[in-house]
């Protein structure tokens, strides 16, 4: 239980990590003193109800994520999903027969937000409300804030997208200060280390097609892993055995000696009989 814990741990510090510049679409970041509840602010997709919408969330992940689905809810009223009330797909805890360990917290926040435009047919916190009555909700949202940790929901995009200007600016800075000079008199900056950031222990594969839960279990999707090919052998690591040449001065002497061997026995044979 641990070590399942650790490795969850990790795997948390990483997306951390990763989600820690903001995206277009969703931010999502975990809590300062707990690393398994993340809060998460995501748009309303365009050219829909929820178009200008910002929407405010929770995510609880079990202590053996990512082998476990975690578990997602919505705080801000969006006509779409009950606030406060864990939402059943098949990428949250209600499904965890659909869910992939290779799957992340960006991948749940991506299949949510595709969510919004489905109808909920009685889903478990699903809403049918009315393009107007979402619309409304929509333009209520930017006045919203979360009381838990403080985001307001109108300046949340501006500051995550102003720390990412800053930090790339800095970035920029350094890059410049660590500039060397050839013999030459040219000016050179060091290598991109961008490829030494942490290496991934799983496949990140996203779902081609993620569905909402049905009201019966599916079975597990299956991934099919071709092996590896295999190299041939190399021939030269075999030893073919090389005939050995007998001479004929050989052959006569074991001729002689197995003769002798032969009568040897033989007379001992009818000495024995007499």
């Amino acid at each position: 239980m641990a070590a399942t814990r650790s490795a969850g741990v990790r795997r948390l510090m990483r997306e951390a990590s990763e989600l820690s510049q903001p995206t277009d679409m969703y931010v999502a970041r975990p809590l300062e003193d707990n690393l398994f509840e993340w809060h998460f602010t995501i748009r309303g997709p365009p050219d829909s109800a929820f178009e200008g919408g910002i929407y405010h969330g929770r995510i609880t992940l079990p202590h053996d994520y990512p082998y476990k689905p975690p578990s997602l809810m919505l705080l801000t009223p969006t006509g779409r999903f009950e606030t406060n009330t864990k939402i059943c797909l098949s990428i949250s805890s209600y499904h965890p027969e659909t869910w992939l360990p290779s799957w992340s917290i960006g991948t749940a926040l991506t299949a949510l937000i595709a969510f919004f435009e489905t109808p909920g047919k009685g889903a478990l916190g699903s809403l049918d409300c009315s393009d107007e009555q979402r619309r409304k909700f929509a333009k209520d949202s930017l006045k919203w804030k979360c009381s838990e940790c403080g985001c307001n929901m109108k300046e949340i995009f501006d500051l995550m997208q102003e720390q990412a200007s800053q930090n790339h600016a800095s970035g920029d800075s350094v890059s410049n200060v660590q500039a060397t000079t050839q013999s030459d008199g040219t000016v050179s900056k060091p290598a991109d280390n961008s490829s030494s950031k942490l290496e991934t222990t799983e496949s990140e594969i996203e779902p081609q097609v993620i569905s909402e839960a049905p009201s019966q279990p599916t079975s597990t999707p299956k991934t099919v892993i071709q092996p590896a090919p295999v190299n041939s052998r190399p021939q030269n690591l075999i030893q073919q055995p090389q005939p050995v040449a007998i001479n004929s001065s050989s052959t006569g002497l074991l001729i002689f000696v197995f003769t002798a061997i032969f009568f040897a026995l033989l007379c001992r044979r009818l000495t024995s009989m007499q």
